[in-house]
């Protein structure tokens, strides 16, 4: 849930993310800060807004402690566009992949969808009421027009005409006609914004030949007719009456203002994208990660992008970067892209205890899901705190038996120790199940001597 985040002090934004985030006190405390920042700016004097630039944060960590969780986090508190993107998606521009503006273009697509949502919302009643007076036209065709005949005949007609109108309203409140077929005319409002416009630095990303031939015919609009029941009909119509009482034109600004002031991108795996520690520079592989820094760098410094919704200026947005940095180490950036990213926080790997609390502390922890989840099939489960501690310390060591994938592991084991029991769970409608130490050893024990024996597998 979206909260009023300029009534939240860098110290409330951090007790948000300790709802669903164990640990990793320095970048929640980063990340915070960098928000807070955002109100601080608007609240700058106009002469001075401007030259005060996003601290952009380099998150420096392995896979699975957190460091996306924290970024994902932080837009669903303060509703800002976001998106995550991997640097090693890019390359540089002229060779194949995707450019860096790529992910300009996408922000403001997310931005256009959440403004659309936050629109729909306003419209939503009015939109029904029009949808219902459609959906009556539909069941009564050919009410409406003027009844021939003298003024006495036309008004006996018109209240016969009101009387059943009010009849099949109630009719359909109450969901009477919602399988009943009618003929529907579709009526889309031509759509000229769906075309791209490709310029030096469009990019082929924006449309492709698969979808070429659908965006030309929504630019005159489909006015196909056919047989749909009430209920699909009602769907059709309410958006089509949320499209006409919505204004793009407005929608696509705000859109662009909200990315601008308050849009957050995070870059992934930049770590792979640095020349490699200790292995020379300047030839093979290096030369085009260094490419790709470069490419991203004008983007992170602040340019102008252009995309269909507009022209963006990324001065403001937000970029939170992360990497594991196991092969190669962040002085291997290129020195401009290092000092865009000037807070630098180190995460925490995860131990057995933190897994104990990431198993159940957090609002959305695990077992809750996985409880909840046979709750839909009569089946009561219960973990008991040795049960969980069992979990915990198979899931630290196949971490440090195999590829560390930290917390991602606890699916994995969470999965394995309830596998027949979601298998059989529609049969044991009624049961109550503890989830204790020996039944997660007997479950675990299997795969742990699988994995013991492959040490000596060649």
């Amino acid at each position: 849930m979206t909260i009023d985040i300029e009534k939240l002090s860098p110290r409330q934004i951090v007790a948000e993310l300790d709802k669903y985030i164990i640990g990793q006190d320095s970048a929640k405390r980063a990340v915070a800060v960098a928000l807070r920042n955002r109100l601080r700016r608007k609240l700058l004097p106009a002469e001075i807004r401007d030259d005060f630039i996003p601290k952009n944060i380099l998150m420096i960590g392995p896979t699975g402690v957190g460091k996306t969780e924290i970024a994902r986090r932080l837009t669903k508190i303060s509703g800002a566009p976001f998106i995550k993107v991997e640097a090693t998606k890019f390359t540089e521009v002229g060779y194949v992949g995707r450019d860096v503006e790529s992910m300009i273009r996408d922000l403001m697509a997310n931005a256009v969808s959440i403004i659309k949502l936050e629109s729909n919302a306003l419209v939503e009643e009015e939109a029904k009421k029009r949808t219902e007076e459609r959906l009556l036209d539909l069941l009564l065709p050919g009410t409406g027009k003027t009844p021939a005949g003298n003024e006495t005949e036309q008004n006996a007609a018109a209240n016969e005409e009101r009387l059943a109108r009010e009849s099949f309203r109630k009719k359909l409140a109450n969901g009477d006609f919602e399988d009943k077929k009618v003929d529907l005319q579709s009526h889309q409002t031509p759509n000229f914004s769906n075309i791209e416009i490709f310029g030096a630095t469009g990019g082929m990303d924006e449309m492709d030949m698969n979808n070429m031939a659908n965006q030309i015919g929504s630019i005159f609009g489909n006015r196909k007719k056919r047989s749909v029941t009430i209920k699909k009909a009602r769907d059709i119509i309410m958006t089509e009456e949320r499209d006409k009482l919505i204004d793009d034109e407005s929608v696509k600004e705000t859109a662009k203002e909200r990315v601008e002031r308050m849009g957050i991108i995070f870059i992934d795996e930049i770590d792979k994208i640095a020349s490699r520690s200790g292995g020379g520079k300047g030839s093979g592989p290096d030369v085009s990660r260094e490419g790709v820094q470069r490419d991203i760098l004008p983007i992170v410094e602040g340019s102008l992008v252009n995309t269909k919704y507009g022209v963006v200026d990324t001065s403001h947005i937000l970029f939170i970067a992360a990497g594991a940095f196991n092969m190669s180490k962040p002085s291997d950036l290129i020195p401009e892209l290092q000092g865009r990213f000037p807070i630098k926080v180190e995460l925490e790997e995860m131990t057995a205890e933190i897994f104990e609390k990431i198993l159940s502390e957090p609002k959305n922890a695990l077992i809750k899901q996985y409880c909840e989840l046979m709750k839909t099939e009569g089946v009561e489960l219960t973990f008991t705190p040795d049960g969980i501690k069992a979990m915990a310390k198979y899931a630290a060591e196949l971490n440090s038996m195999q590829e560390n994938i930290g917390a991602r592991r606890l699916h994995n084991i969470i999965e394995t120790v309830l596998e027949e029991l979601s298998f059989e769970a529609s049969e044991r409608s009624g049961e109550k199940i503890t989830i204790d130490a020996p039944f997660v050893e007997k479950r675990l024990e299997k795969s742990h001597e699988a994995l013991d024996l492959k040490k000596y597998i060649l």
